[in-house]
C-alpha cells in the first residue's frame, strides 16, 4: 500500500507538459479540412513556380510556335495568341511572376512594418511615436494606386520599381497591427522583469516583444502576399507593372483586344489561374489566422 502511495506522489511531482501555441495551432490547422485543401492548392502553385524557376517547364512562353491565333487543341491546350504564342505556357510562366512579386513585397513590407510597429508601440506617446505615425498617416492619405504609379514611373529604369513602390505602400498596415500588440505587451510582467534586470531597450523590443507578435506577423504576411499579387495584376494591366516578362495582368490586357474578336482563351487562362490562387490563399490565410488565435487554441 505504501508503494502505491509513493508511486502516486512521484506522479504528482512530475512537471506538467504544456503544449506551446505553435503545437496547438499546428494540430488545429491539420484538422481543418478547408484549410488543408487550400494549403495543398497553394503548394501546387508553388511547385509550378519552382519548376518554372528551374527551367523545366514553360520556357517557350514568348516563342512564336503557331501560325497566328487558334483555339484550344491537343497541341495548345488553351490555344494561342494572335502572334502564335502558347497561352498555356504563358499562364504557367506567369505563376512564377506572381510568386516572385508576392514573396518579395510580403517579406520586405512585413519586416519594415514589424520593426516600425514595435518601435512606435514601445515608445507610444513620445515624439518618436508621433513622428512615425505622422509618416504612416501621410502615406495612407495618398490614393494607393496613384502613389504606386508615381513611384514606379520615377524608378522606371529600375527592374524592381514596382516591388519598391508596393513595399513603401504596404508596410503601414503591418506597423499598425504590431504597434497595437506591442502597446498591450509592454505592460506585462515579463517586460517589467526585463527592465528590472537592466536589459537594454533594443533587446527587450527584438528579443521579447517582437517574438510574441510572430503569430500576427505571419498572418499579416499571407494577406500582403495576395494583396501584392492582385496589385501587380492591376498595375501590369495598366502598363505600370511587369515589362520584360509575362504576367496574368499583361495577359488580361492583351485579352481586352481579343475578346471583341471572339477569342476568350487568353482572358480565361489568366483570370482563372489568378482566381484559384487568390481564393485558395485567402482560405489558407483565414484558417491560419483561426489556428494561431490565442483565444481559440
Amino acid at each position: 500500500m505504501s508503494e502505491i502511495i509513493r508511486g502516486q506522489a512521484m506522479e504528482l511531482d512530475k512537471p506538467l507538459k504544456r503544449e506551446s501555441l505553435w503545437t496547438k495551432a499546428f494540430k488545429k490547422f491539420i484538422h481543418d479540412k478547408m484549410g488543408m485543401a487550400s494549403f495543398f492548392v497553394v503548394l501546387m502553385f508553388l511547385l509550378i513556380t519552382i519548376l518554372v524557376w528551374s527551367g523545366l517547364i514553360a520556357q517557350h512562353w514568348d516563342s512564336l510556335l503557331a501560325d497566328g491565333q487558334m483555339g484550344p487543341n491537343s497541341t495548345y491546350w488553351f490555344g494561342t495568341t494572335i502572334n502564335g504564342q502558347d497561352i498555356f505556357q504563358r499562364a504557367i510562366y506567369s505563376t512564377k511572376t506572381a510568386f516572385e512579386v508576392g514573396l518579395m513585397v510580403a517579406i520586405f513590407a512585413t519586416v519594415v512594418g514589424a520593426l516600425a510597429g514595435a518601435v512606435t508601440g514601445y515608445f507610444s506617446g513620445t515624439v518618436l511615436d508621433e513622428f512615425i505615425l505622422w509618416i504612416m498617416n501621410s502615406i495612407d492619405c495618398i490614393p494607393y494606386f496613384l502613389m504606386v504609379a508615381a513611384i514606379a514611373v520615377a524608378l522606371d529604369d529600375n527592374p524592381y520599381s514596382m516591388h519598391i513602390a508596393m513595399t513603401l505602400a504596404f508596410w503601414t498596415g503591418t506597423a499598425r497591427v504590431v504597434r497595437g500588440e506591442v502597446i498591450k505587451l509592454k505592460n506585462m510582467e515579463f517586460v517589467e522583469a526585463a527592465h528590472s534586470l537592466g536589459v537594454p531597450v533594443y533587446r527587450i523590443i527584438y528579443k521579447h516583444l517582437l517574438p510574441n507578435t510572430t503569430h500576427i506577423i505571419l498572418v499579416d504576411m499571407t494577406i500582403l502576399f495576395i494583396t501584392a499579387i492582385k496589385s501587380e495584376v492591376i498595375l501590369s494591366f495598366l502598363g505600370l507593372g511587369i515589362k520584360d516578362s509575362i504576367s496574368w495582368g499583361l495577359m488580361i490586357s492583351e485579352a481586352s483586344g481579343e475578346i471583341t474578336a471572339g477569342y476568350f482563351c487568353n482572358f480565361f487562362a489568366a483570370s482563372g489561374m489568378l482566381f484559384v490562387l487568390v481564393l485558395a490563399f485567402n482560405m489558407f490565410s483565414d484558417s491560419l489566422q483561426d489556428a494561431l488565435d490565442p483565444r481559440k487554441v
